[in-house]
C-alpha cells in the first residue's frame, strides 16, 4: 500500500446555482514532506467544521484505482489527484479491506482507521451537479476517513503498512452497508457498537437501529 498523492487546499468562496459557497472541498498536490497533526495535515482546512474535520475526520483517503471508473461517468471533467476532497490519494488501500480500528504508519505518523465518507452537496459544488452524490452513495466507494493516533509528518510516495489488525472484523465498508443495505443486520449491528474506534455518532446510530429491530 501506498500513498500516491499527498493533497491540501485551503477554504475558498465558489458560487454554485446562484449561491455563494465556502467549501474546503479543492485540494492540491503537494510537494515535500508535510507535517501532520491532531486535526489537520499543514496547509489544510475544512469550512464547516459541524459536519466536517474534528479528530475522527482528521485525514480523508481516496483510492487511486478509483479514478477510471469516475472518469468514465464525468469524461468532461478534469480529475487530477484530490479530485474528491481527500488528503491522501492511495494504492492498495481499499475500504472492503480496512477494518474501523485498524492501525496504519505513515511516514512518521500512526492513524487509525475509523469510518466510511458520507458525502454532502459540497462534492456537488466540486462537480458542478448534486447528481454525484447519488451516484457516490452507488457506487461503493466511499474512501476511509482515519484518526490521527501519532502526529509525524508524510509525504507522496510514502508505504501505508498495517501495524494493528482490529479483531471485531467490522470493515469499514460494513458501516456504510448498515447505513444503507444491511440496515436490519442484527448480527453485524451488534458487532460494529462493540468496536472501540467506532466514532461515538456511529454508535448512538446503530444502537437506535437496534433498539427499533426489537
Amino acid at each position: 500500500m501506498k500513498l500516491i498523492s499527498l493533497n491540501v487546499g485551503l477554504p475558498r468562496e465558489v458560487e454554485f446555482e446562484g449561491n455563494l459557497i465556502k467549501t474546503g472541498i479543492y485540494k492540491s498536490p503537494k510537494e515535500g514532506r508535510i507535517a501532520l497533526r491532531r486535526l489537520n495535515l499543514e496547509g489544510d482546512r475544512q469550512a464547516d467544521l459541524s459536519v466536517h474535520g474534528g479528530p475522527d475526520k482528521a485525514v480523508y483517503s481516496y483510492p487511486s484505482e478509483y479514478y477510471p471508473f469516475w472518469r468514465v461517468q464525468y469524461p468532461n471533467l478534469e480529475m487530477n489527484w484530490g479530485m474528491f476532497g481527500e488528503n491522501f490519494t492511495t494504492s492498495g488501500l481499499f475500504e472492503d479491506e480496512v477494518n474501523v480500528g485498524d492501525e496504519f504508519e505513515v511516514g512518521s505518523s500512526k492513524l487509525g482507521a475509523v469510518q466510511p465518507r458520507m458525502p454532502c452537496f459540497k462534492l456537488g459544488v466540486k462537480f458542478g451537479t448534486v447528481t454525484v452524490i447519488r451516484k457516490f452513495f452507488a457506487s461503493g466507494k466511499p474512501g476511509i476517513y482515519f484518526r490521527v493516533l501519532r502526529e509525524g509528518e508524510v509525504a507522496a510516495g510514502d508505504e501505508i503498512k498495517m501495524t494493528k489488525r482490529d479483531e471485531h472484523n467490522i470493515t469499514i465498508k460494513d458501516i456504510m452497508k448498515l447505513y444503507t443495505s444491511e440496515k436490519s443486520n442484527i448480527e453485524k449491528l451488534k458487532n460494529a457498537v462493540n468496536v472501540p474506534a467506532l466514532p461515538e455518532s456511529w454508535r448512538i446510530f446503530f444502537l437506535e437501529q437496534l433498539e427499533s429491530l426489537k
